[in-house]
């Protein structure tokens, strides 16, 4: 019996380790390589009145307030799916399900927004990349054309070149905010 204690208590452990080092063990683990670059969408006023109803009472003191704040809506709105689907900002707002480009393009259209409206000088892009598990890239091993690619953004300084990657798709299912990109 005792034995089974410390089995489970050691089981437990390592669950909890893992839980909350969870965004560094995937950073260290998954690496992202860009391979192109996806068009970006203008907010419309309905897009922009929607995030700005979503912004209140949120305190914003730095760029990273505003990518977890763009994180926040982005997975609070949507919801995955990988029947057909609509990838505009503008109608997402609406439908609600997308894929990870729909997610990439709306976390892309309420950071910049949100970027300019507190008047940051910083931009963020929709990038099309692959992962990489160790170095070996994942998406080889599965064989489906879903897996060929896979949606994040950069967040880039205009003047310094600082760069913070995140992925949407992977924030709203195991809430980690920023990963690894070469």
């Amino acid at each position: 019996m005792k034995n089974v204690k410390r089995i489970f208590l050691v089981l437990v452990c390592s669950l909890a380790i893992i839980v909350i080092f969870r965004g560094w063990l995937y950073r260290h683990c998954v690496n992202y390589t860009i391979l192109d670059y996806r068009q970006s969408y203008t907010p419309d006023k309905a897009f922009r009145d929607f995030v700005d109803s979503k912004k209140k009472d949120t305190k914003i003191n730095s760029v990273e307030d505003i990518i977890k704040l763009s994180l926040k809506i982005t997975s609070d709105e949507l919801s995955f799916t990988t029947s057909k689907c609509e990838y505009n900002p503008n109608s997402l707002i609406h439908s609600q399900k997308t894929n990870c480009i729909g997610y990439s393009a709306f976390f892309n259209s309420t950071c910049n927004y949100l970027l300019t409206e507190y008047e940051y000088d910083w931009n963020s892009l929709s990038l099309v990349g692959q992962q990489q598990l160790f170095g070996a890239n994942i998406n080889k091993h599965l064989h489906s054309a879903f897996f060929k690619d896979h949606d994040f953004n950069v967040i880039e300084n205009k003047k310094t070149g600082e760069k913070y990657f995140v992925d949407p798709t992977v924030n709203d299912y195991l809430w980690i905010d920023f990963v690894s990109s070469k």
